[in-house]
C-alpha cells in the first residue's frame, strides 16, 4: 500500500502514524534517508493486527511489524514509555498501550537528533528536545537522564559524532561516562557492532577521541588506549604518538577504502607500540610481533570475526617490511600471499600508503604481477623434474619473470 494510504487506515481506527528515527533526523540535514521507519500510537496492538493482518510481527519485547508500504517493508513500532527494572540492555519494562504518546515515546530515545517526529496526518514537526536545533547547530546532546540506562547508548552518543561529525556536548560527555560500569558488562557483540558502524563512517578517529574523552577508550578499546602516550621517532611521525599515528592512518584509509576489514586492519596496524618498553621509547623494536600477541588478546576479550582477525594479522606482520623488500624472491612471494590475507592488493596497498607515504613499483603494479605470476606454474617445467625440484623450478622462474618485467619498465 502506500504511504498516504497507511496513515488513513490507521487514522480511520482512532491512530496516527509518525515518522521517526534516521528518515526525519536525514530530511533536516538534507541529505536522503535509506529507509523510513514509523511509529503508531493511540490504537491498541488487536485494533492494527484486525486492519493489517499481513503484517508481520519482529519485536519481542514490545510490538515491532513489518509493514509492506511502498513496495518496501518498512518497521512500523507501537509507541511505548520504558522503566529500568535490571541492569543490561534486556533490563526495561515496556508500555506500549493506546495511552502512551509520541512524546512518552521519544523521551525514551538516546539523542535529540534521534528524537524528532513528523506527524505524517497533518505533516507536523513534534520535537519536544530541541533535535532539529541540535541538528543546526550540529551538537551531538543526550534527551533525557534515561540516556544512561543503555549503557551501548555511549558507544552510539561517539558514533553519531563520528557519522555526522557533530560535536557532543559535556552533559552528554558525562551521561556516557557514567555508562562505564555496566557498559563493561555488555555483551561483546554490542560493542563490537558499534565498532563496525564506527568504522564505516567518514572519519572512524572521531569515534575512539570521543570514546577518551568520556574516559572509556582504556575501559572499551584498552589496546588503543595504551598507544597513548608512546612517543614515536619525530622525524618519521611529525604528527605525535603512536596513537594520533594510529588515528591518522585509519581516517586515511576511510577516504579510499569503504570496507570495514581494511579500517580495522588499519587500526590495528601498529597495535605493538601500545606495549613498547618505557626504556625502548621512542623506537618500537619488535612491535610487529608484540602487535600479533595485543590482537590476540583483544580477540579473547571480544570475539572478532574469523575474517577481520585473519586480514588484521596479514597487516600487522607485513606493513614494516612490505614496502622495504630488495630481493626479488621475497617480493614474489608477498604478492602471491597478500590474497590469502582476504585483502585485495589494492586493499593493502591502501593502508601501506597510508602508514608510508608511498609505495614500491612491485606493490604499486601487485595486481598484475599477482595475475601473471600464477601463470608460471608446474604444467611447463621441464620434463624429469619431480617433487621439490618442481617447486623450485616454479619459484625460479617466477623470480626471472620478476626481473624481466621491471626491466622492461625500466
Amino acid at each position: 500500500m502506500r504511504e498516504g494510504e497507511f496513515v488513513d487506515l490507521i487514522n480511520s481506527i482512532g491512530g496516527k502514524v509518525y515518522l521517526v528515527g534516521g528518515a526525519v533526523r536525514d530530511k533536516f540535514r538534507g541529505v536522503t534517508a535509506h529507509d523510513r521507519d514509523y511509529c503508531v500510537v493511540g490504537i491498541t496492538e488487536e485494533d492494527f493486527k484486525r486492519v493489517l493482518p499481513n503484517a508481520f510481527k519482529i519485536g519481542k519485547a514490545f510490538p515491532v511489524y513489518k509493514v509492506d508500504i511502498d513496495g518496501i517493508f518498512c518497521e512500523v513500532a507501537f509507541a511505548r514509555r520504558e522503566r529500568k527494572i535490571s541492569k543490561g540492555y534486556r533490563g526495561f519494562d515496556a508500555v506500549y498501550d493506546h495511552t502512551v504518546t509520541i512524546e512518552d515515546d521519544l523521551y525514551r530515545r538516546d539523542t535529540t537528533i534521534n528524537a524528532i517526529a513528523v506527524d505524517l496526518f497533518d505533516d507536523k514537526i513534534i520535537d519536544p528536545y530541541g533535535g532539529v536545533e541540535d541538528i543546526i547547530n550540529k551538537k551531538i546532546r543526550l534527551v533525557s537522564k534515561h540516556f544512561v540506562e543503555d549503557p551501548v547508548r555511549a558507544l552510539r552518543a561517539a558514533r553519531q559524532s563520528a557519522q555526522f561529525q557533530f560535536t557532543i556536548t559535556d552533559d552528554t560527555i558525562l551521561a556516557m561516562h557514567q555508562c562505564g560500569e555496566e557498559l563493561a558488562q555488555e555483551p561483546s557483540e554490542r560493542v563490537f557492532n558499534e565498532l563496525n558502524l564506527a568504522l564505516q563512517t567518514d572519519n572512524p578517529s572521531s569515534f575512539f577521541r570521543s570514546l577518551d574523552r568520556a574516559g572509556l577508550l582504556e575501559l572499551i578499546f584498552p589496546e588503543l588506549h595504551q598507544m597513548i602516550g608512546k612517543t614515536q621517532p619525530t622525524e618519521f611521525h611529525p604528527e605525535g604518538d603512536a596513537f594520533e599515528h594510529t588515528m591518522n592512518i585509519v581516517d586515511d584509509v576511510a577516504k579510499v577504502n569503504t570496507n570495514p576489514i581494511v579500517r580495522f586492519a588499519a587500526l590495528v596496524h601498529d597495535l605493538g607500540k601500545g606495549t613498547t618498553p618505557q626504556s625502548m621509547l621512542p623506537h618500537h623494536y619488535g612491535h610487529d610481533v608484540r602487535g600479533l600477541e595485543v590482537l590476540n588478546e583483544w580477540n579473547r576479550r571480544m570475539t572478532i570475526p574469523r575474517d577481520w582477525l585473519k586480514a588484521a594479522k596479514f597487516v600487522i606482520k607485513h606493513h614494516m617490511h612490505a614496502p622495504l623488500y630488495k630481493k626479488p624472491g621475497k617480493i614474489v612471494d608477498l604478492i602471491l600471499k597478500i590474497p590469502s590475507s582476504g585483502l585485495s592488493h589494492r586493499d593493502f596497498n591502501d593502508i601501506i600508503f597510508a602508514d608510508h607515504g608511498s609505495l614500491p613499483n612491485y606493490l604499486t603494479h601487485a595486481e598484475e604481477l599477482y595475475k601473471k605470476l600464477l601463470k608460471v606454474n608446474g604444467r611447463d617445467c621441464p620434463e624429469g623434474l619431480k617433487g621439490e625440484q618442481i617447486g623450485q623450478w616454479i619459484r625460479a622462474e617466477r623470480i626471472k619473470f620478476l626481473l624481466d618485467f621491471f626491466a622492461c619498465l625500466n
